[in-house]
């Protein structure tokens, strides 16, 4: 088989809708690209119109993160590409070819849990918990953006070089993140305990 660039692989499935291409035409495309999720390699799926939330969970198996509104307005979606936060429900995933995505179930493990993750057990800071996977992964990018020294809306000194965790800074920049059981309170105590002292 001849290696055609990704770049005119999409070219071509824009040209031409699945249903007229061989189904093993579809099967070889989505074979050439591959992303990591949690350590390990996983190919890209024959349709590139699958978001990167379903692949996720409907593809990887991973349930961990949480298809809520699917429009990108509660955050409930949340996972670390390469670090950075994203809304899954809004991205495809042949757009992450080559890239690392960190889902919940990458932070930690039973008797391994990252730092944050015990934090919200020990402040209470989930009800339902639907919300908790994106709410901790949020937390988690957000506490690189402190160490990088990005300014959020509320910064009062746009040229800091470090700038603290306190409560204005954190109620802004989880601004993204909507807990409908009302668990604030817990989720602010958590990531605080967890990122305050550090920052």
């Amino acid at each position: 088989m001849v290696y055609v660039p990704p770049a005119i692989q999409q070219t071509e499935l824009r040209r031409r809708p699945l249903g007229e291409r061989p189904a093993a035409e579809i099967h070889d495309w989505g074979k050439l690209m591959s992303l990591t999720v949690n350590g390990s390699a996983v190919s890209l799926p024959d349709d590139p119109r699958v978001s990167l939330l379903d692949l996720l969970r409907d593809h990887v198996r991973l349930p961990g993160t949480k298809k809520g509104c699917d429009q990108g307005a509660c955050g409930a979606c949340t996972v670390l590409d390469d670090g950075e936060r994203i809304l899954a429900c809004l991205a495809l995933a042949v757009q992450f070819e080559g890239r690392e995505i960190t889902t919940i179930e990458g932070l930690g493990e039973p008797g391994a849990l990252h730092p944050l993750q015990q934090a919200f057990i020990e402040h209470d800071g989930f009800q339902c918990g639907y919300c908790t996977p994106g709410q901790i992964c949020s937390a988690i990018a957000m506490a690189g953006e402190l160490r990088r020294a990005v300014p959020s809306y509320v910064t009062s000194d746009l040229a800091a070089d470090s700038i603290a965790l306190d409560r204005d800074e954190l109620r802004e920049r989880m601004s993204g993140n909507i807990c409908r059981c009302g668990a604030y309170n817990g989720i602010v105590e958590a990531i605080l305990s967890t990122f305050g002292a550090d920052e």
